[in-house]
């Protein structure tokens, strides 16, 4: 049985949607029919439709990227059912029955379908990649053919749940900085435009000359009075366009490249996606995936470009006979210690526990490191702030001395 997107008009003309198995679209028909519903559109759902329709339906229930709490969620509870010896297809169906969201009961239906057609569950994971990565199903291609899905599954799982707990952990590091940036911005610009037009009333009948500041903050605060909306709308304009041309994989690759080249930014976007490549790696390698293809997976995880291109490349040198530590050095993004742990991994068989190790002290790194940024940062934001409310003041306060000291 196939899964089905449908779309009915009930007795009173209101318009229904769904996610129904069946053996044909005319059989689904026939079911619509006998609960008073008449069906107006039938489409399968399924990995290839949604691959095709993935422009026209960005928003579609099947076709959408999972979070990573959600990823999390559901792959320790499918491990967690396997573990009780329940059949694939009936712990999908349960899992498709207890969420509450309809984008996912549809995702789950959909993956379930496939699963009941004869589908292993890694082909049926590759039916939807933007839900599920591609480890994801390498990983459970290794686990269904060694039997042991469900110790894999518990692997992804802690796997899934560590990346979400550490990409929160940064997440909240940032929150600060940021809130303080909009908020020093919102300040400043009430100040010009709702303070500043106030006082210059007060230097308008000055016979002399006003000081050099307080007239640069004249000249801002009547741009931003005359022209803000058209400054704000051309900002607005410049994003929107960074964002579109962001999508072309060439201006990407730039762009990923600059970053790489600013202080402190480019030591956390190297121990971010190092961090990733090494854990999904050990992973991979844990559920006996080859080392060159599980090197080219995990490197497809991994957000910056020209770090996925100098992986792949390692990944190259390894299929041609080079050790994996070495090609690792020669991409010059991995720590010294690190690039021991992987020696010594190697040396004693014993890779992917070296693997995970070197993945922890990484993500240790990380964290470090962000919160060394933030660290300067704060400051940093909270300096700039005072000194530009500062000038402000001083603007307004310099005219007054001057009246002060003329009398």
């Amino acid at each position: 049985m196939a899964a089905y997107s449908w779309q009915a008009l009930d007795s009173a003309g209101s318009l229904k949607k769904g996610v129904s198995q069946a053996d044909s679209p005319k059989h689904l028909r026939q079911l619509l029919r006998k609960d008073g519903l008449n069906p107006v559109n039938v489409e399968e759902v399924s990995g290839r439709q949604a691959q095709k329709s993935r422009e026209k339906k960005r928003g579609s229930a099947v076709d959408r990227k999972m979070s990573p709490a959600d990823l999390a969620m559901f792959t320790r509870q499918l491990a967690t059912l396997l573990r009780s010896r329940m059949p694939l297809e009936e712990c999908l169906s349960v899992l498709s029955h207890q969420t509450n969201r309809n984008w996912q009961r549809h995702l789950l239906t959909a993956l379930r379908s496939r699963v009941s057609e004869g589908m292993s569950l890694a082909d049926a994971f590759r039916q939807f990649p933007r839900a599920f990565p591609a480890y994801f199903a390498s990983t459970a291609e290794a686990g269904e053919q060694a039997g042991k899905l469900e110790v894999v599954l518990e692997r992804l799982a802690d796997y899934a749940e560590e990346a979400n707990t550490t990409r929160q952990k940064v997440t909240l590091s940032l929150l600060y900085p940021v809130v303080v940036a909009i908020v020093a911005i919102i300040v400043v610009t009430i100040l010009l435009v709702g303070v500043v037009p106030k006082m210059i009333e007060t230097f308008e009948h000055m016979e002399q000359e006003l000081p050099l500041l307080t007239r640069a903050m004249i000249g801002i605060s009547e741009f931003l009075q005359h022209y803000g909306i058209y400054f704000a709308a051309v900002v607005v304009l410049l994003v929107f366009l960074f964002s579109l041309a962001y999508r072309g994989e060439a201006f990407r690759r730039r762009m990923h490249a600059l970053y790489l080249r600013i202080p402190l930014v480019s030591r956390v976007i190297r121990e971010v996606n190092t961090a990733r490549f090494l854990r999904t790696y050990a992973i991979l390698l844990g559920s006996s995936v080859s080392a060159t293809n599980g090197m080219n997976i995990a490197a497809r995880v991994l957000g910056n470009l020209p770090i996925r291109d100098a992986l792949r490349n390692a990944a190259d040198r390894v299929r041609e006979g080079g050790n994996i530590a070495n090609s690792l050095k020669r991409t010059g993004y991995f720590s010294p210690m690190t690039l021991n742990l992987v020696a010594s991994g190697e040396a004693s068989g014993n890779l992917p526990e070296m693997l995970e190790r070197a993945g922890d002290g990484q993500e240790r790194t990380l964290q470090a490191s962000v919160s060394m940024v933030v660290g300067i940062l704060e400051p940093l934001l909270i300096v700039i702030m005072g000194v530009l409310v500062l000038l402000i003041v001083l603007a307004i306060l310099l005219p007054i001395f001057q009246m002060n000291t003329a009398i």
